[in-house]
């Protein structure tokens, strides 16, 4: 089990004085805990969701910048950052703008620049509560579909490392798991009432008296820009 992304990512990857590139930061949690520990490096995080972006613009921290941009438009010229992050964020990437996302990371990648990769694997208690709402198995598979072909190209990458681990997953209570998961703001996962009552059917077996505890696997993939 893995509490903290983080530590894996430090043993895989220099971080002191790196720039670094997030493409589908979210609210740039890893990022700001890369600074605390590395006060020296700078991270860009992009994010196409308006709402998570203001919310980003509204805590700045020094080093740290936020646009609103997407993985396949990086507003950077070439071979601008050291490292490139995606946590959970390719696969909501869309399927025909993949390979352009990732060619997209390579242009903006100095040779020899990293590409850490973390894509949540599709199973589990969890995975099979979310797909009632919201079936990720295709995008999920289409995400790796579009590393391998990166890596068979041999234009750009070559495979650096690969991973596998456990991601412990709390919600506090039926509210939190439904406004995080069922109404987040960068999707409009179309809810019904009916649809809500199945997740929550689905969900409450799992509550106990400190809330609901799930693992999420999780694959992660290390990316190395050819020199």
């Amino acid at each position: 089990m893995l509490d903290n992304e983080l530590d894996l990512l430090t043993d895989l990857v220099p971080l002191a004085g790196q720039r670094i590139i997030e493409l589908g930061c979210g609210n740039a949690r890893l990022a700001r805990e890369l600074l605390e520990r590395h006060a020296d490096s700078e991270v860009v995080g992009l994010e196409v969701d308006a709402v998570q972006h203001a919310k980003n613009l509204s805590q700045p921290r020094e080093r740290l910048q936020f646009l609103s941009a997407s993985a396949e438009a990086v507003p950077f010229a070439r071979q601008r950052f050291d490292g490139a992050l995606m946590l959970k964020s390719l696969h909501h990437v869309p399927i025909p703008a993949m390979d352009r996302a990732l060619a997209e990371v390579a242009r903006v990648l100095r040779p020899g620049g990293w590409f850490y990769v973390s894509e949540p694997v599709y199973g589990g208690a969890l995975n099979d509560i979310v797909r009632l709402y919201n079936d990720e198995g295709v995008v999920r598979a289409a995400a790796q579909a579009a590393l391998d072909r990166a890596l068979a190209s041999g234009a750009h990458w070559e495979a650096a490392a690969e991973r596998r681990f456990a991601q412990p997953v709390h919600y506090p209570d039926w509210p939190s798991f439904a406004q995080r998961m069922l109404y987040p703001s960068f999707a409009d996962h179309q809810i019904t009432p009916e649809i809500e009552s199945r997740v929550r059917r689905a969900f409450e077996p799992h509550l106990g008296a400190d809330g609901a505890r799930f693992v999420r696997p999780m694959h992660v993939r290390l990316l190395r820009r050819r020199r």
